[in-house]
């Protein structure tokens, strides 16, 4: 995988235990509150709400949770506030990492990951310390399963005319990179020719991946399960390959 984020997350929805799927709901309602708060909360009209939507649908989240989480962000029904939060960090072998969290108490969060990564060979970064290496980008990802019968060059032509700036070909899905302004476009492309993306969201991208040795790999892959255990954290993005 080029990189972690919410796709491995994704992937593992539907198969998570009673205890992680309430974990997973939590962070699912805070993402649906946050963008219905600082976008409005009619999904036809803020793109990022419709995806945080449906990522909560593909997690078989109540459509009364759903309904709840919007009402918080827009006001409807009273809560605490949840802010997002940035922590830069590396991870053990030097990798380095941007943590997204959703939170409703900043030194809770602060503490829980510095101990999260203290824990596991890693250490907090001073602001911009690790930003400067990473971009933000549209990423669409389409399991490989809705591209057969396809001609796969043919359709790699296809999307770029859509507007898709890289397409990578990874053994489980097609990655696709896009401009920030342009993820609802090629979005909605490829739902117009039957290809509705299993995932799309804007990320923090690294400019240039490392490869780790296998006990190196090993100390980060516990390291990113402590993250996705974690409530506050919403998602995390790495240099590692």
């Amino acid at each position: 995988m080029s990189g972690h984020s919410k796709w491995a997350t994704t992937k593992r929805q539907k198969a998570v235990t009673d205890a992680k799927r309430a974990n997973l709901f939590t962070k699912l309602g805070r993402a649906i509150s946050v963008t219905a708060r600082e976008k409005g909360g009619d999904p036809l009209a803020n793109f990022t709400l419709r995806l945080a939507i449906e990522r909560a649908r593909a997690a078989n989240m109540p459509k009364e949770n759903i309904e709840r989480a919007i009402k918080r962000g827009t006001g409807e029904i009273k809560g605490a506030i949840i802010e997002e939060l940035l922590y830069e960090g590396f991870g053990p072998g030097g990798t380095t990492l941007i943590i997204k969290c959703l939170s409703d108490n900043k030194n809770r969060t602060a503490s829980d990951i510095k101990h999260a990564l203290n824990e596991h060979g890693g250490s907090l970064a001073g602001k911009n310390a690790v930003m400067w290496q990473y971009e933000l980008k549209g990423v669409i990802r389409i399991i490989n399963e809705k591209l057969s019968g396809q001609n796969p060059d043919d359709l790699e032509l296809r999307i770029i005319d859509l507007g898709a700036q890289e397409i990578i070909r990874e053994n489980d899905s097609w990655l696709i990179y896009t401009r920030l302004e342009d993820l609802q476009k090629v979005s909605k492309g490829l739902e117009n020719i039957a290809l509705t993306p299993d995932y799309a969201e804007i990320e923090y991208v690294s400019k240039e991946k490392v490869t780790l040795n296998e006990e190196t790999q090993e100390k980060n892959e516990r390291l990113f399960e402590a993250l996705d255990e974690m409530e506050d954290v919403d998602n995390y993005y790495t240099n590692l390959k």
